[in-house]
């Protein structure tokens, strides 16, 4: 997997940022949410209006000026590049396992209510816990894996109403 971040600010830029370049920057945390960056002898106040991580997308102020971004994490580009979408659709029966690994925690049980969103279960893969999300609203039919059972890609993990 690689360690760069895609990132795109509004429809006009498009880059990539390696774990290098980031961890490089003279950055520093001047408040909740917002920071202070300095970047070939100039200064930016970057400030973080509005996030919403599970879908990467964030509205930040930078000197004042306002952007809506969208970051690409390492693993967003590879369950990308496996051919598990993300929030697809709203009529998803089940959800399978994105990639292999091994199912750390169960977080709901059969019959069970739950919302788009909602936390469902947490799959470590590639020494990385990963929480797998409700993509709709809906009731848990059936819970195919137990806590620390090893899953296969495509394998069974929760089937819905």
């Amino acid at each position: 997997m690689n360690n760069s971040y895609s990132v795109k600010v509004g429809d006009d830029f498009d880059f990539t940022l390696s774990k290098d370049t980031i961890s490089s920057l003279d950055l520093i945390k001047t408040g909740n949410d917002a920071y202070h960056l300095l970047k070939d002898g100039a200064s930016y106040h970057i400030k973080i209006l509005d996030s919403d991580f599970n879908k990467g997308s964030y509205t930040i102020s930078i000197n004042g000026s306002e952007y809506q971004t969208s970051i690409q994490t390492p693993l967003d580009e590879l369950i990308k590049k496996m051919g598990f979408a993300v929030n697809t659709g709203k009529n998803i029966d089940f959800i399978s396992a994105p990639m292999p690994g091994l199912i750390l925690d169960i977080l709901v049980e059969e019959g069970q209510e739950v919302n788009e969103e909602d936390q469902l279960l947490i799959l470590e893969a590639m020494k990385m816990e990963n929480i797998i999300t409700s993509p709709r609203n809906g009731v848990i039919k059936s819970v195919s894996v137990s806590k620390g059972d090893a899953v296969d890609k495509k394998q069974l993990l929760i089937e819905f109403q």
